[in-house]
């Protein structure tokens, strides 16, 4: 494992240790400093009541520079995008949905010698599995090594197992659990959280005891003296008594909202089991102090293939190897995978035989043999290795002309390498995604993701619709506001001038038009102080999803509250962009126009696209 940082860049989450007096007076102040430069990043203008009238993205940019002028030193993120993950510029595409880890990068993905793999089902005993083992192929002992690496975790003192996804992790773990003798499940969720209701369901089928946190709104933290009441015993004799799970994640990936560490500690001193949901976390989150010092008893996370372009991939469950005998009388159960290696040649490359652009470039063997023939004269492997870089315009490019690019790259990579065995298998793992974060490390991301959250909220917070007297918001925001510690993504609606909240779908397939992809979550276990608030908000909050039944329409509305708030969510890693965010801002600032649904209804129907219902 890796040392903690200890530095102020990754702020400490230990309730009620701020260190020395002048410590917590130079935090607060940077706090305060950094808050005053968010809200001066969109000088001089502060406030929008025309999406015309925003100013140009590289106006926008010179005043985020100002108000952040180390943002610069985030550069490399920009320079790895550019060379590893060039299909988001090429295809003008903003990638606000991807939550997890990335494992390779898309050049990568196209080159012939590139590492892919497959999932391979199996049934099995999760104490087995963990305590014996078996005899698991070199590739996927390569992963697992990588991916302790990554995390930060030791596999002297934990155990992994895979998983076909983040859900089956949670219900391999709640199927494996003894919710007949640690009866109680805790969880600590703002929103509606598919792999968790799993988890519950699996609980209560054993008569389990279901509860969870409850959060305050609008800000969305937790209600602390509720959640303490839930984790300690009220009775000292029973303080060491079996509790139960307790599945914990440090911060919201749906409204940003970070937690203190000493929930798990004090979950761990009342007797509770904790699970850690690491799915949340961004690149590196792992190396912050307090995850280096509370050990939780199970973790849970998951790995994508290749960011903005092929989310599939597998998740995580970690056992503390000193915590196995808990699951030791655990039943066979489905949802582990093995990980397994896939032929190494992209798929386009076998089923594509020619590319006619004037001349043939390519052309696949018709032959058994695993590799395919390059027909490519030495002027022409010239003219494509000067194709090397992006044009610096942005010209719109085809994919003949990305896929001309890689081949160069390929090329060059073979010249130095030898080539691939004839089962086109080999035991070369490289995950230049996960070494691209860690190349960049906690501080540069951090710092990044910070800079760029920050800005996009604080710009939704400009948007005003015109009154007479003060600005109709046109955006709420759940969660935190500007700050320094929040987590790398924001969740909000968009609100007409009326006070009417625009669908959170309709938002988000009109975001998609745009091609921006944003992300759809419930926001759950809302609790109001005020009655007259909470009966406000019901009205505002879920009239846009109320629909006819038989019901009276106050008892919809109230039904429809408690299922949930949907909200739209936007997601920002470290290889966003300031263009990303500020396109999000751009496209959001649209609704300000109150016809604008209308007139993307009409332009789509117009150009025989798909209609937007609305």
């Amino acid at each position: 494992m890796t040392s903690p940082c200890f530095r102020r860049c990754c702020p400490n989450q230990l309730l009620g240790q701020p260190g020395d007096s002048e410590q917590y007076t130079t935090s607060r102040q940077s706090r305060y400093d950094f808050i005053a430069a968010t809200a001066l990043s969109l000088h001089p203008n502060t406030q929008f009541t025309n999406h015309e009238s925003i100013p140009t993205l590289d106006q926008s940019f010179d005043n985020m520079k100002r108000a952040y002028p180390n943002y610069p030193e985030t550069d490399r993120a920009d320079r790895i995008r550019d060379q590893e993950y060039y299909q988001l510029t090429l295809m003008n595409h903003v990638c606000l949905d991807y939550n997890g880890h990335g494992l390779f990068s898309y050049s990568q993905q196209l080159h012939s010698n590139a590492t892919f793999f497959n999932i391979r089902y199996k049934s099995a005993n999760l104490y087995l599995e963990i305590t014996r083992g078996g005899q698991e192929p070199e590739f996927e002992t390569k992963i697992k090594e990588r991916i302790f690496r990554f995390m930060n975790i030791s596999s002297d003192e934990y155990s992994l197992v895979f998983t076909a996804n983040q859900t089956s992790a949670f219900k391999v773990l709640a199927d494996s659990y003894p919710f007949h003798t640690n009866r109680n499940l805790l969880t600590v969720y703002d929103h509606q959280n598919e792999a968790v209701e799993t988890m519950m369901e699996s609980c209560r089928k054993r008569s389990g005891r279901v509860d969870s946190a409850v959060f305050s709104w609008p800000n969305m933290r937790i209600q602390s003296k509720k959640l303490r009441k839930s984790i300690v015993s009220n009775n000292k004799s029973k303080k060491k008594k079996k509790r139960g799970l307790f599945v914990f994640p440090l911060q919201s990936k749906v409204t940003g909202s970070k937690y203190s560490y000493l929930w798990m500690s004090w979950a761990q001193e009342n007797g509770w089991h904790v699970c850690l949901d690491a799915n949340a976390f961004g690149a590196k989150d792992m190396e912050t102090l307090g995850l280096s010092l509370f050990r939780p008893d199970f973790l849970i996370c998951s790995f994508y293939k290749v960011f903005g372009e092929n989310p599939s991939g597998f998740g995580c469950l970690f056992i503390k190897k000193s915590r196995s005998s808990v699951v030791k009388n655990s039943s066979t159960v489905t949802g582990l995978v093995n990980i397994v290696q896939a032929p190494n040649r992209p798929l386009f490359l076998e089923e594509l035989t020619s590319i006619d652009r004037g001349k043939t470039v390519l052309s696949s063997s018709s032959s058994s043999s695993s590799s395919s023939s390059l027909l490519l004269s030495k002027q022409e492997i010239s003219e494509i290795q000067e194709i090397g870089e992006i044009n610096e315009e942005k010209k719109e490019s085809s994919f003949f002309e990305i896929w001309k690019r890689d081949v160069a790259v390929d090329l060059k990579e073979k010249s130095t390498k030898n080539e691939a065995s004839s089962s086109g298998v080999s035991s070369d793992v490289e995950f230049r995604g996960l070494d691209h974060a860690d190349s960049l490390g906690l501080i540069l991301i951090s710092s990044r993701v910070r800079y760029l959250v920050n800005w996009l909220v604080n710009a939704f917070g400009s948007l005003k619709h015109p009154h007479p007297e003060d600005g109709v918001p046109l955006v709420r925001i759940y969660g935190p506001k500007v700050r320094m510690v929040r987590g790398p993504v924001v969740a909000f609606n968009v609100f007409d001038w009326k006070g009417e909240k625009v669908e959170p779908t309709l938002v988000q397939k009109l975001a998609d038009r745009h091609n921006i992809s944003l992300s759809y979550a419930v926001l759950k276990h809302v609790s109001f102080v005020d009655k007259n608030i909470e009966e406000r908000e019901r009205i505002v909050e879920v009239k846009s999803i109320d629909h006819e039944g038989q019901k009276s329409p106050l008892t919809r509305k109230k039904e429809r509250f408690d299922l949930g708030i949907p909200v739209v969510m936007a997601t920002i890693g470290f290889l966003t962009n300031f263009e990303d965010v500020y396109r999000v801002w751009a496209f959001v600032s649209r609704f300000l126009d109150a016809d604008f649904v209308e007139k993307e209804r009409w332009r789509y129907m117009a150009i025989n696209q798909t209609t937007v219902e609305v």
